[in-house]
């Protein structure tokens, strides 16, 4: 097999960058978010204002001994709490069914996800799936859930999925080993708390794996068939912040101002994912991560260049910006610009030294044809790509990435 084989579909399906204006957006974002050190212990401070009693937690167990100091808080406020610490990677819906029959025989009255996006994945759909007669098989899909009763708050420790903000909850099928997203309003948390504090004791590779995957979200939504000017604010500043700032936390993981800004970087990715989403790169990289355990963030990295070299004829003018906010110089050239931008990632990949190639990752290329085939069940994403994806053309990324 070889990309010489395959030929690519040259039909951009997007909208003028010009009318963009005219695309409606839904934004639906946390009714509080707290931002910056300390918010931690002003989400303690603020939960045992609501007069709840009854604190489900979901955690990972480096914050054993920070949630122990704030223990005696909940107690002193007459709160009874339990904290499942079993959650350590991408979730299943079985995974899921596990903790809601834990959460309900603890009889929980509210919700609390602190931990990365599978830890607030799972505290979102757990929160809207407490007091619900809709089931699994109902909910799955955009839209179809349609309510939540319970009190939810999330609390991210990585900069990367912006789960914390948005609309999305992502689980993984067994039965059909792919992944499978539940999007919904009731999804959104009540409150959010963002401190970078949390993010200190993550290893360089998974800072750089998390912070990718923000970085991928705020591109994808930018260049977009359905892009709004609302967003692209945040897009662009979310590119910049983590771009400029991305190698300085994974050489030294305490600078506090370079995990603020990826931080940052990383909720503004997570505040477009409701009114825009992400594209071809995230379909692509599903497969990686349902079928070769590949984390997320990692896929969407080795993907995201070659996405890019796919999608430049049908975007260079917004390319050249996304290159702007990557550092390149105007060069006076839209398809200068954006290849150099291209290149960027390119070399902020290598300098994380992380995998940037499929073949560095023990997949076979005979496996390929069948990863394209799971990539293109994921139309949710794959419609909003500025060049459509057919068969041929996501073999060809594949190959190029390979």
């Amino acid at each position: 097999m070889s990309v010489e084989n395959y030929t690519v579909v040259e039909q951009t399906v997007g909208i003028t960058e010009e009318n963009a204006v005219l695309n409606k957006v839904v934004f639906r974002h946390p009714g509080q978010i707290v931002f910056g050190k300390g918010s931690f212990n002003q989400f303690v401070e603020d939960f045992n204002q609501l007069g709840l009693k009854r604190l489900y937690i979901l955690a990972i167990p480096v914050l054993r001994e920070l949630l122990s100091e704030n223990l005696s808080k909940f107690e002193e406020a007459g709160v009874s709490f339990e904290i499942n610490y079993e959650i350590e990677k991408e979730p299943s819906f079985e995974d899921f069914n596990q903790v809601l029959k834990q959460a309900k025989r603890f009889e929980a009255d509210s919700i609390v996800g602190i931990g990365g996006g599978s830890v607030l994945d799972t505290a979102k759909l757990l929160a809207a799936m407490l007091d619900n007669e809709q089931g699994l098989a109902e909910i799955v899909g955009n839209g179809l859930l349609n309510k939540r009763k319970v009190y939810l708050a999330c609390l991210p420790t990585t900069s990367g999925t912006g789960s914390e903000v948005s609309p999305n909850a992502i689980f993984f099928d067994t039965v059909n080993n792919d992944k499978k997203g539940v999007i919904s309003g009731s999804l959104v948390p009540d409150a959010t708390y963002v401190d970078p504090m949390l993010t200190v004791a993550l290893p360089p590779t998974i800072t750089a794996y998390t912070a990718l995957d923000a970085l991928t979200h705020c591109l994808e939504a930018y260049v977009n068939n359905f892009s709004h000017p609302m967003c692209d604010v945040l897009a662009l500043e979310g590119i910049r912040l983590i771009s400029e700032n991305l190698l300085v936390a994974v050489k030294n993981g305490e600078d506090m101002n370079a995990r603020a800004n990826l931080a940052l970087g990383s909720v503004y990715g997570g505040m477009c994912l409701g009114p825009v989403n992400t594209a071809a790169v995230h379909a692509l990289a599903y497969p990686l991560g349902s079928k070769y355990k590949i984390p997320h963030g990692l896929a969407n990295a080795i993907l995201l260049p070659h996405v890019m070299e796919f999608n430049l004829s049908a975007a260079p003018k917004k390319y050249a910006k996304v290159a702007q906010a990557l550092g390149v110089a105007n060069l006076g050239d839209h398809e200068l610009m954006a290849k150099e931008g291209i290149n960027v990632i390119k070399e902020l990949i290598r300098q994380c030294s992380i995998p940037s190639k499929l073949s560095e990752l023990k997949i076979e290329k005979d496996a390929i044809e069948d990863m394209a085939h799971s990539a293109l069940k994921v139309q949710r994403l794959l419609k909003n790509n500025v060049k459509e994806v057919t068969l041929l053309n996501a073999i060809y990324i594949y190959m190029n990435a390979y």
